[in-house]
């Protein structure tokens, strides 16, 4: 092993991720002397960078533009990164980077901490890799899902997504769909939903599920919270992905077991939520 252990977080842009506070925070629970950092890294020049972490690597988170070309860089990648195209975690899995995809369960678990029930009818916006983390996660969870997209070109991606329920699409301008939806998810950057938080018409028992933590809060989010329907933020969805990041990443170093994972996730919250300047109790 060469040197102080060493992990981040890759992508662009970077300067908001809280990622090194939560993996910093989880290092000094799990008693593991390691760094943390935020890394600014274009997709040319992912596959220079890790041909070049050597034995000290822990291994990398992936945020955006890098969850699906990491793809193409990884030693390995496993089958559920490879049917959703897209991941946000490198292992190292003894000489070899293996590529999985932590935010499918991030989205499960975050869920599952506020609601244990299952849906007629899930409602995605967005399309892109998130979304089908989100469509993955939420399979099985509702019986039709529907994702609202601008391009038709990401139809091909989503399908091998969706297995077990019924899978549907809507143009980006069709709010029908919200109106019936028991659960809405918004995978879109920040900003492009502000138009949706106007025209945000559901059901009195819904849940909306904001995948963004980054404007905190996000208009969507504020929107929903206003009429004092059942939210979810997008800190509980990366404390979660985090988590399994963390397992996968620490195992070989780790002399410890994980808390027990409410009890991890409210620590790794309280810790987002500080970097934030929100109120723990948020």
């Amino acid at each position: 092993m060469n040197g102080q252990l060493r992990a981040a977080v890759l992508g662009s842009p970077i300067s908001h991720s809280l990622s090194p506070v939560l993996h910093r925070c989880a290092y000094e629970i799990l008693g593991i002397a390691a760094t943390y950092d935020a890394i600014e890294i274009q997709e040319n020049q992912l596959v220079e960078f890790v041909s070049k972490m050597d034995s000290s690597w822990l291994g990398v988170s992936l945020t955006m533009p890098l969850k699906e070309e990491v793809l193409k860089v990884a030693d390995e990648v496993d089958p559920l990164a490879s049917r959703i195209q897209s991941a946000n975690t490198l292992y190292r899995v003894g000489e070899k980077w293996r590529a999985t995809s932590t935010d499918v369960n991030g989205f499960s678990y975050a869920l599952a901490a506020k609601s244990s029930e299952n849906f007629t009818s899930v409602v995605i916006l967005g399309a892109g890799a998130t979304a089908r983390c989100a469509a993955a996660a939420f399979d099985g969870k509702g019986r039709r899902i529907t994702v609202l997209l601008r391009s038709d070109y990401r139809k091909a991606q989503m399908q091998p997504c969706v297995s077990e329920g019924e899978l549907q699409f809507a143009q980006w301008n069709d709010r029908t769909a919200l109106l019936d939806a028991d659960l809405i998810v918004n995978t879109t950057p920040a900003g492009v939903g502000d138009e949706v938080a106007l025209l945000l018409d559901h059901k009195p028992d819904a849940i909306f599920f904001e995948a963004l933590y980054n404007p905190w809060p996000t208009r969507l989010l504020q929107s929903w919270r206003a009429t004092q329907s059942r939210g979810i933020d997008g800190l509980d969805l990366l404390v979660h992905q985090a988590i399994d990041q963390i397992a996968l990443q620490t195992e070989g170093v780790r002399k410890m077991d994980l808390p027990e994972r409410s009890t991890f996730a409210a620590a790794l919250r309280r810790a987002g939520l500080k970097a934030l300047g929100v109120n723990p109790q948020a």
